[in-house]
């Protein structure tokens, strides 16, 4: 038996004697990590990664030994040598991003799959897919992979899980994972332990000798990060970018629209227009102040939750060591609506039965457990705060509750600038979210609340920061500026266009021939909601944006939406399409406004260009598929 590799990073699999490692792609024999499922996910905002983390931890009721693992950290090439080891089995969690698209962290694997041709010898594989059905291409990644593994080889343990985010994930990935254990047993031929009591993935260590300089205070990756910033800057090494303008964009109605610039000089980060731009917010301090106060606990005690599986790749739930406080501000999602299986796991610290039947049904499989979670958690939209308020009987360990709780993701907004005009400068439009759940609590938007408060120069001289990065995009101007442009956007959808008209006024000032620039902008109230209007109605005056079309919905007895004004000028655009070349854009709203505009192009065709519906549905494709029609859309 071979000794442990000092440098192995992360062991995938292996049964008895015989266990393999990857490691940049190469695999080590040792004895050191007995483990027979694993679990890659693809993950954007980190919902695949953590329904991995629950399948991985279930395989323990099942006598089994399993471990999440990120596609992009290992070398995927290596999948097929699974088979050399006895009763080995690759779930792959796959979230959809964009239109069709591959997370981030899956595009290596996506591409290993398209252009691979090796045999995967009956690899043992299930699959689950994050999608949401408002858009074009459903679970587009979940499908692929299921499709793509079977026919280079694969066999498939269970049928292809669907999740639509659009309904109820947690229900699909639950229901799912239901019938998918059985399966497994039934194929390997183990059974499950029984055992429901819960299981501790990471241990509680109060660190001796503490040095606060080893302590992280919210840096996502290397600490201190943020005093000595290093590019490049991505999603692990954010740069903290200084707030140079917040400006509230509306001065009547009840919504908060807001306009912020931050500055990027010195971090050779560098942006398209039509990019995304990530920004890592902060929890509500009262928020955090509150679960400290119900759980008795001192927020400020340094602590490390280390992983009790020592060849686990991933050490740690969150950087450690911090604190209570940092974690539950800067690291954990407190402000969503829990998960069931952190209510089950939760349901051990309630001190009446009573409380304690209700968390365990609300977690259960069963109609009646799934209707109470939907209504009394979902619905409500309860987060863990209102649950331990509600539940007086409830009093978890707090390392526990930080162990449980999902990380607080980064949030994307579309980039309201242009890089060529604004080399320095990064511009965020946003509408602040707040609202009345029906347990009559304020429900805050973390983020856009955090960046509402973020005034450009602090009470004490400081400048406000933001931690962010750019994500590139593929909505993108046509290669020739000549090419006609129609933009079409809801609300804050305007922040793209307001990129693209930057950048067209560029090139017109560079002397280019820039073609036709239409837009199409739909919001509720001419005098509440019209963002940018003084600058939409200068680029007008100029002659950069040829044409201005607003749909101002109820400002009038019947609705008026931007379907409606296309229709209205459904000739100028099917000449603009079919003889001119345009590219059409649309940015907003996936469940009613882009589905509602894509039937009125289907209507142009059919009305204007002769088209039945189903050649309009195959011409309106084919625009898609040459590039010619985008979207940047979320529901």
């Amino acid at each position: 038996v071979l000794s442990r590799p000092d440098q192995v990073n992360s062991g995938i699999l292996g049964q008895g004697v015989s266990c393999w490692v990857f490691f940049h792609g190469l695999f080590y024999v040792g004895y050191f990590y007995v483990g027979n499922m694993v679990v890659f996910y693809g993950s954007q905002t980190g919902t695949a990664e953590e329904f991995c983390g629950r399948l991985a931890k279930d395989a323990q009721r099942y006598g089994m030994s399993g471990m999440s693992a990120d596609l992009e950290e290992n070398d995927m090439s290596e999948l097929p040598r699974l088979v050399e080891i006895d009763n080995s089995l690759a779930v792959f969690c796959m979230a959809t991003y964009g239109e069709g698209d591959p997370t981030d962290n899956a595009q290596d694997f996506y591409d290993w799959m398209q252009e691979t041709d090796e045999e995967l010898n009956r690899v043992n594989f299930a699959v689950f897919g994050l999608g949401n059905k408002t858009y074009e291409h459903f679970n587009a990644m979940g499908k692929y992979t299921d499709k793509r593994l079977e026919e280079l080889g694969g066999r498939r343990i269970y049928d292809l899980g669907m999740g639509d985010d659009d309904g109820n994930l947690e229900e699909d990935f639950v229901s799912w994972k239901e019938q998918f254990w059985p399966a497994v047993c039934e194929h390997f031929g183990v059974e499950a332990t029984g055992d429901d009591t819960s299981i501790r993935q990471y241990e509680l260590v109060f660190p001796t000798d503490i040095n606060m300089n080893k302590v992280y205070t919210g840096e996502m990756g290397r600490l201190k990060s943020f005093e000595t910033q290093k590019p490049p800057f991505d999603a692990k090494n954010p740069y903290l970018a200084t707030v140079a303008v917040n400006r509230q964009l509306n001065q009547a109605g009840d919504r908060h629209l807001m306009h912020l610039e931050l500055d990027i000089s010195g971090s050779q980060i560098r942006y398209d227009s039509g990019d995304h731009v990530a920004v890592y917010p902060m929890n509500d301090v009262s928020i955090v102040n509150r679960i400290g106060q119900i759980l008795d606990a001192d927020l400020d005690t340094v602590i490390s939750l280390n992983n009790l599986d020592e060849e686990s790749n991933k050490k740690h739930p969150f950087p450690c060591p911090t604190t209570y406080r940092t974690a539950l501000t800067h690291y954990l999602d407190i402000t969503n609506p829990p998960r069931t299986n952190v209510l089950f796991e939760l349901a051990q610290y309630a001190t009446d039965p009573k409380d304690q039947d209700i968390l365990r049904k609300m977690a259960s499989a069963s109609p009646e457990g799934k209707g109470l979670y939907q209504s009394w958690v979902l619905d409500a939209q309860r987060n863990i705060l209102a649950v331990l308020e509600d539940m007086p009987s409830l009093h978890p360990a707090i390392d526990h509750l930080c162990e449980l709780l999902p990380r607080l993701q980064a949030r994307y907004y579309s980039i309201a600038s242009s890089g060529k005009v604004y080399s320095n400068m990064v511009s965020i439009c946003a509408v602040v979210v707040e609202f009345q759940t029906s347990t009559g609590r304020s429900f805050k938007g973390v983020a856009t609340n955090w960046l509402k408060n973020k005034v450009v120069v602090t009470d004490n001289g400081h400048k406000a920061t933001v931690p962010m990065y750019v994500r590139k995009s593929q909505f993108r101007l046509p290669f020739k500026a000549s090419n006609p442009v129609v933009m079409i956007g809801l609300g804050t959808g305007i922040a793209p266009f307001m990129g693209f008209l930057q950048e067209r006024g560029w090139m017109k000032e560079q002397g280019k021939d820039v073609g036709e620039t239409i837009l199409y902008f739909g919001c509720r109230h001419r005098n509440q909601d019209f963002m940018y209007q003084q600058e939409l109605e200068e680029f007008e005056k100029v002659g950069v944006l040829t044409q201005l079309n607003v749909a101002f919905s109820r400002d009038q007895e019947e609705k008026v939406y931007v379907q409606h004004l296309l229709k209205k000028n459904n000739e100028h655009l099917w000449k603009l399409i079919h003889t001119d070349n345009a590219h059409i854009y649309i940015c907003g709203d996936a469940r009613n406004m882009a589905r509602d505009v894509q039937n009125a192009f289907y209507d142009i065709a059919e009305e204007v260009g002769g088209l039945t519906h189903t050649q309009a549905v195959v011409y309106i494709k084919k625009l898609m598929t040459k590039g010619r029609y985008a979207q940047d859309v979320w529901s």
